[in-house]
């Protein structure tokens, strides 16, 4: 004789649960880490090289202007290309609103705030500076700006932005 069947009540088989892409792992945390800091680290080793290679074109260029005035004794001249490249340089490290309207006294104290030390607006190199374009008969002494513009020069920082 059978026996009836008897139902089971057994499930069909299954899939386990689908990996989920959050969180990530410990060791995709350490690599995204690892991958910010080196791009943290290469673009303060760019911005370094780029400030860098500023300072030593503008010293050269503040060279080069010594050369010619040590040539033609032109202090006028001189004083009128230290001008310029300082508010080149100012406006490449600092934002063109602070800087470009920058004239006379107010020139010469921001040379001052970021990096002169109080030598430009003290001093008759700082005066110098704002008048020998004006002035057909501009004399004194050059050495001293040249001075004060290679330290402003070396000491002058690029400005967060």
């Amino acid at each position: 004789m059978t026996t009836p069947a008897v139902p089971l009540n057994l499930r069909d088989w299954h899939l386990p649960d689908p990996v989920s892409w959050w969180p990530p792992a410990p060791g995709w945390w350490l690599l995204g880490g690892i991958v910010l800091l080196t791009l943290l680290l290469f673009y303060l080793g760019w911005r370094w090289w780029r400030n860098r290679a500023s300072t030593r074109a503008a010293l050269r260029q503040l060279a080069a202007l010594q050369t010619i005035l040590a040539a033609d004794g032109d202090v006028r001249q001189f004083a009128i290309g230290v001008s310029q490249l300082l508010r080149r340089l100012a406006l490449t490290r600092f934002p063109p609103f602070e800087v470009a309207g920058l004239t006379g006294t107010a020139w010469l104290a921001f040379l001052d705030a970021t990096g002169g030390n109080g030598g430009f607006t003290g001093s008759a190199a700082g005066h110098l500076l704002i008048e020998a374009a004006y002035r057909t008969d501009a004399t004194g002494d050059p050495e001293p700006l040249r001075q004060l513009a290679a330290a402003w020069i070396r000491q002058s920082r690029k400005s967060p932005r």
